[in-house]
């Protein structure tokens, strides 16, 4: 065996060997959901086949040709038994792509489909496309809502920078096959992280925005605002309300927008969202939930204070460091959630949760008081109730709690 096949089997193994790594769940929880040890999906999954001249003649050293620097960003969907992630991908020349992995349990396993997604464009095409979000619509199409990318026409020659984002819809009957339709019109200057609502509202399409004035701040924009537009193929929304806005001193203070479609429970619609706030170290990305009306989608009925989840450990080290960013979530027909995130937009993660769980997160963990002495009020009021309840069953007459 010469040195060229000597590699190429190096490389072959160590990659089935990540792929095939069981993975196994953090022994400490919050009770909410379950985290899991390994990412599931990292540039390291991409297949050897897109990375390599495997023509030994045309690359005698076996060099990288096509560099890949990251996985991270999914869409999610289980579709026909498999757990499907459709990953951003992010090559070495900072453009992303769109790429479907494939899981048979939805935590470890994940393998790339022979081929990256080809996204038609239009006839503006696309700089650079991600974070997409998969809607299984009641029309029967699924749908994919994402960003594009372009350069801003208004900037000057020596701002290299300066970009305009929009949303990108295309739709699907198989995953395979993917029809690309106009981006999204908005009255918003720019808008990014826009989701489908799986359901027709009024007839219509109702749809998730995120308005912001700039590509980067938010502006006199942000918040998440919802919209209805007349029809998929040609989508405008004439109006858009905000249903849930930025607030001082709190971790979607800076920006905020939504994650994956949410999921219909008996309560009410859940959402998943990301937070944003500054600090000294940079921004600082959040996730967080919350509940609308089943019947009125702009009427927040639920939102504990806080995040739910936020980057820990080796997830807060990455090309943008201590971020997590979720865009895709599976509820399985059990009940079972599976909760795809990214962190430090550099790989993606699992954590596991249920509906009745999640359910009873969003109802029964108190709203944000927005100040400190609301903060030490509801502390007062847990630590009073399990005070009376370990009193009644020692037997021992209630301690008075001292006053404020």
């Amino acid at each position: 065996m010469n040195n060229f096949e000597q590699r190429l089997q190096q490389l072959e193994e160590m990659q089935e060997k990540l792929i095939a790594s069981s993975n196994i769940k953090e022994e400490e929880g919050n009770g909410i959901y379950e985290r899991y040890k390994l990412p599931v999906l990292t540039g390291s999954h991409v297949p050897i086949l897109w990375k390599y001249d495997l023509n030994p003649r045309t690359n005698p050293y076996l060099m990288e040709r096509f560099g890949i620097n990251a996985a991270f960003n999914a869409g999610a969907i289980k579709w026909r038994g498999k757990y499907i992630l459709m990953a951003r991908v992010e090559g070495a020349d900072r453009k992303s792509f769109f790429a479907m992995a494939e899981s048979p349990n939805g935590i470890d396993n994940f393998r790339f489909r022979e081929y990256p997604v080809r996204m038609p464009e239009t006839e503006n095409p696309d700089i650079n496309v991600y974070d997409i979000r998969l809607t299984q619509h009641q029309d029967g199409w699924i749908y994919g809502l994402f960003c594009t990318e372009r350069k801003d026409p208004q900037a000057p020659s020596h701002d290299q920078s300066m970009a305009v984002a929009a949303c990108g819809i295309a739709r699907t009957r198989d995953l395979d096959a993917w029809e690309r339709l106009p981006d999204l019109k908005t009255p918003s200057p720019q808008q990014r992280n826009v989701v489908l609502h799986p359901e027709f509202v009024d007839g219509k399409y109702a749809f998730y925005t995120r308005p912001q004035d700039g590509f980067i701040d938010a502006g006199t924009g942000g918040g998440i605002g919802f919209g209805l537009a007349g029809n998929i193929e040609d989508a405008v929304i004439e109006s858009e309300v905000i249903i849930d806005n930025k607030v001082y001193h709190t971790v979607y203070e800076a920006k905020n927008g939504a994650g994956p479609a949410p999921i219909k429970t008996s309560y009410g619609w859940l959402h998943l969202a990301h937070g944003v706030r500054n600090t000294a170290a940079g921004l600082r990305y959040v996730l967080y939930m919350f509940m609308t009306d089943l019947h009125d989608l702009t009427k927040v009925i639920y939102k504990p204070a806080g995040y739910f989840l936020a980057p820990q450990g080796d997830e807060r080290v990455g090309d943008v460091s201590n971020v997590v960013f979720c865009n895709g979530w599976i509820k399985d027909d059990d009940g079972r959630v599976f909760i795809y995130y990214a962190s430090s937009d550099t790989r993606m993660h699992v954590a596991t949760s249920t509906i009745d769980k999640l359910v009873d997160y969003v109802i029964n963990t108190s709203a944000d008081g927005f100040r400190s002495a609301a903060s030490v009020e509801t502390l007062y009021r847990i630590i009073n109730k399990n005070r009376e309840l370990l009193n009644k069953s020692e037997g021992q007459p209630k301690v008075p709690a001292p006053d404020m």
